[in-house]
């Protein structure tokens, strides 16, 4: 009678563990079968010839060299060099699970093929002297992490040598204990110097293989070609594999860059072929191990260094979609840090000569934007304006492509303001009146004044933009929204939409009446028939509120906030160049300066409004007498076009009294601004700390 299993071994078996174990150990015994069998005929074929140069990576090549003449293509490849990993492809793309046992089994054969591709002897010794000037940035990360390895000397072949044959033992021992070998700092020292003084793709496919290893390592029925025990080891490990892997694929399969920054994928060098499956597989593993990371440096060091093999896997759709779509996640939840780095990639996809990756992350990075602003507040608004100032430069990166984009989405906003109007219904206005619509137009108004401004204008050497068509468009569909509706309660949306109108007149130099916009606001200010209503509540901020809440209507500082916000809004539109620089600017300013001595003469009780609206006043007639002033010298007659054109462009805004006024004013705001921000970060300070003595005293008191 056969012995009778423990109740732990029975309760294992349950679990399903014993199956997954048992798999595990076959794999590993049909692996070291293999390798037994290649050692074994290692002797038989035939004897290493006397004086052959012996290869610098491992002490055992020239053996494997002499092997392989004897063998075919296929038999080659067919060797099984590393055992199955998971799922590298798997797990990042989303492939079935029938084929990944196909695709880890080419993984491994791609992986086996680079050997073969290695120089033998000292021929590829690089010059250290050149890095610096080469690649400083990779020099710099040497001299700060791995000074001793720029120390190189002639007898660093034999020691590396030396240390492989110490390895093959180690590995030997492994083996017959049927466990991976453990991975030391010695090991990744040696990959180390093979990578920099030789750039020896055998060390690089040895790297990649821990690096592969160490991303996988939590996971469950998997066998691995090293065991990684030491936490330094694996950070050594991860930021060894990132920064050496793009200096050695630089340096086999250099991709050419176009005059226009584009890139172009290096499909005609000669190791292309055998090098690119392994790259794939390099990728997908750094993707898998952007999800794991938690650590915000090391995180954006993967996000960066992942960058800089962009052009390498441009031929991969789905490596391209997946690599994106973690970009662009990253791009919107992750900190400032982490934030720029992903959108230093995301640019990096953008300038394949891949059309269709172009049109794949233009669709993408705005769709991310809007989902991204549904809500505002002081806390999101600066990670939101970052977004929006990066997603811009990344739609101006070609200006052709992105006008199909931009006129489809501003198209968009016309067609949910003309349902608005149609319908006329609480429902219908909520598809104007919300953040996504503020904060897109806001977006394209930072696009097209980004195109449109006279430094680019100046860079395309005095070509117009492609996008500047859509200015028209974009500043009906603006304001069009303000007219939707016009109470109290919308005032802080129309600031909103006139900040960004304001924008695009500042750098387009397009004139766009806002005047008529903004002064109803004001003069509804100034012009009230009862008292404002006392009240304890906090200014109302203008930047993170769309809407006002119903207890500020008819209060002193609900009026006295919209009072001052729209008055500087109104100067630094008046002061703008398409206004302040143009020649008939003191007719402009009749009407407006009539409406507001006339809004202030039936004020009583609104002494702070009124305040604000004479100094605009005297400030917006002092530089009409400027203006005049310089005028009085002209010649020509109304109708000289290019001369008014001539005189506009030597007029220098911000010398006039209505600019010096709307500088001094924009120094106070930003001051003030300062100082809330300052006092809100007390205040999250104040909280915490009140948490955590609240937390420490009942902790204490139940001791």
């Amino acid at each position: 009678m056969g012995k009778k299993s423990t109740k732990a071994t029975r309760k294992f078996a349950a679990s399903g563990q014993l199956q997954k174990t048992i798999q595990a150990r076959r794999k590993h015994r049909d692996f070291k079968k293999k390798v037994e069998k290649r050692k074994g005929s290692k002797g038989k074929e035939r004897q290493i010839p006397v004086g052959e140069d012996e290869d610098d990576d491992e002490a055992g090549v020239e053996e494997e060299s002499q092997k392989f003449k004897g063998m075919s293509v296929d038999d080659f490849l067919g060797g099984a060099f590393m055992q199955g990993d998971g799922s590298d492809e798997g797990s990042a793309v989303g492939s079935d699970e029938g084929t990944e046992e196909d695709e880890d089994e080419d993984d491994n054969r791609s992986f086996a093929s680079v050997d073969d591709l290695d120089d033998e002897g000292e021929a590829h010794l690089l010059e250290l002297s050149k890095l610096a000037k080469k690649d400083p940035e990779f020099y710099k990360y040497l001299q700060e992490n791995d000074k001793e390895l720029l120390e190189f000397h002639l007898n660093a072949v034999s020691d590396d040598e030396d240390d492989d044959e110490g390895e093959q033992e180690e590995d030997g021992d492994a083996m017959q204990e049927d466990m991976a070998p453990v991975l030391t700092k010695q090991i990744l020292r040696k990959w180390q110097r093979a990578l920099l003084e030789q750039r020896s793709l055998r060390a690089l496919r040895k790297l990649l293989i821990a690096f592969r290893s160490a991303v996988h390592m939590n996971e469950e029925d998997q066998v691995f070609e090293w065991t990684i025990d030491s936490s330094s080891v694996y950070n050594k490990l991860v930021t060894t594999t990132l920064k050496y892997t793009p200096v050695v694929l630089e340096h086999h399969c250099p991709y050419k860059t176009l005059p226009s920054g584009k890139f172009k994928a290096p499909t005609q060098t000669p190791k292309w072929k055998t090098l690119q499956k392994l790259i794939l597989s390099y990728f997908h593993n750094i993707m898998h191990l952007l999800t794991q990371l938690t650590d915000n440096e090391m995180l954006r060091l993967a996000i960066l260094e992942s960058a800089k093999l962009v052009p390498y896997v441009t031929g991969s759709r789905k490596a391209v979609k997946v690599y994106l779509r973690t970009c662009l996640d990253l791009w919107s939840t992750a900190e400032d840090g982490v934030r720029i780095a992903a959108f230093v990639a995301v640019r990096r996809l953008a300038l394949a000569t891949d059309a269709s990756i172009m049109d794949l992350v233009l669709k993408n990075t705005y769709l991310t934007l809007v989902r991204s602003c549904k809500s505002t507040s002081p806390h999101t608004l600066p990670s939101i304006n970052l977004m929006k100032n990066s997603a811009s430069e990344i739609y101006c990166l070609d200006h052709a492509t992105a006008y199909q984009h931009a006129f489809g989405y501003i198209r968009q906003l016309a067609i949910h303001l003309r349902n608005s109007m149609k319908v006329k219904s609480k429902e219908a206005y909520k598809q104007v009146y919300n953040w996504q619509y503020v904060h897109c137009v806001d977006f394209w108004a930072l696009v097209l004044a980004r195109a449109c401004d006279k430094e680019t204008l100046m860079e395309r050497n005095g070509e117009e933009s492609e996008l500047k068509p859509l200015i028209y468009p974009l500043v009906q569909v603006s304001l069009g929204s303000m007219k939707l509706i016009r109470n109290p309660r919308s005032y802080p949306f129309h600031l909103h939409i006139v900040r960004s109108l304001l924008h695009l007149t500042r750098h387009t130099h397009t004139y766009v009446p806002l005047a008529s916009y903004l002064l109803p606001i004001l003069t509804s200010t100034l012009s009230g028939s009862s008292k404002p209503k006392g009240s304890t509540l906090r200014p109302l901020d203008f930047e993170t509120n769309i809407r006002a809440p119903q207890q500020y209507l008819k209060t002193r500082v609900y009026t006295e906030g919209l009072a001052e916000e729209t008055a500087f809004l109104l100067g630094e539109y008046l002061a703008s160049a398409p206004v302040q620089g143009s020649i008939a600017f003191p007719e402009i300013v009749v009407p407006i300066v009539m409406m507001l001595r006339k809004a202030a003469k039936g004020t009583q009780w609104r002494t702070k409004e009124t305040g604000v609206a004479k100094a605009l006043v005297e400030r917006v007639e002092e530089s009409a007498r400027w203006v005049e002033q310089r005028r009085k010298g002209v010649t020509f007659a109304p109708g000289r076009m290019a001369e008014i054109e001539a005189w506009e462009g030597g007029v220098n805004v911000e010398e006039s009294p209505l600019g010096k006024y709307v500088k001094v004013q924009r120094k106070a705001r930003e001051k003030r601004r300062r100082l809330v921000e300052k006092a809100r970060e007390g205040r999250t300070k104040f909280w915490k700390n009140d948490l955590l003595e609240a937390i420490t005293s009942c902790a204490t008191d139940h001791g």
